[in-house]
């Protein structure tokens, strides 16, 4: 019977051991250092509605990745979603670019997380990146969308709910 237990205690051991080494190991890749999100009023974003986020950096080293993280209901009625995003830097300096991101699978299932009508979406805006200078970054997200063979943009962009920032040092 004290053999039994012994081993018993030495596989609960190496169980929490294992469990305890995989937590670490994981939690060494990557940490979130900024994750915010802004609600869109009345699930409807025009086009003039620019998302601000202003992170401040005093590490000049680490690597980061960002992503754009955005949470759609079911009234969003297309199968991708264009955004314009620009970092305006500590100097004055500024970057834009004009993204676009699969909001759907093939058969129309909406991507993202989430068991009910609202699904949370991670989606990389750019990866190793190093905050060169100390101060505040700017991050401006903007919806750019348009319906096929016109001109001008949607006015408003219905079915999002919120849009956010992710920033996720790695190590």
């Amino acid at each position: 019977m004290k053999i039994q237990m012994m081993k018993a205690s030495k596989g609960f051991a190496n169980t929490v051991l294992t469990l305890f080494i995989f937590t670490v190991a994981l939690s060494c890749t990557k940490s979130t250092v900024y994750n915010q999100y802004k609600a869109i009023e009345n699930n409807q974003w025009h086009k003039d509605s620019i998302i601000n986020f202003t992170v401040s950096s005093t590490d000049t080293i680490s690597k980061n990745n960002l992503y754009v993280t955005l949470r759609n209901n079911k009234d969003y009625e297309f199968s991708n979603l264009f955004l314009i995003v620009g970092i305006q830097f500590p100097n004055n300096y500024k970057i834009v670019d004009t993204l676009e991101y699969e909001m759907t699978s093939p058969e129309g299932k909406f991507l993202g997380t989430g068991m009910t009508d609202i699904k949370e979406n991670k989606l990389e805006y750019k990866t190793n990146v190093t905050f060169s200078q100390i101060g505040a970054y700017d991050i401006s997200i903007q919806q750019a969308m348009r319906r096929t063979r016109d001109i001008d943009g949607l006015i408003s962009l219905n079915g999002i709910t919120d849009v956010g920032l992710q920033i996720e040092k790695l190590n």
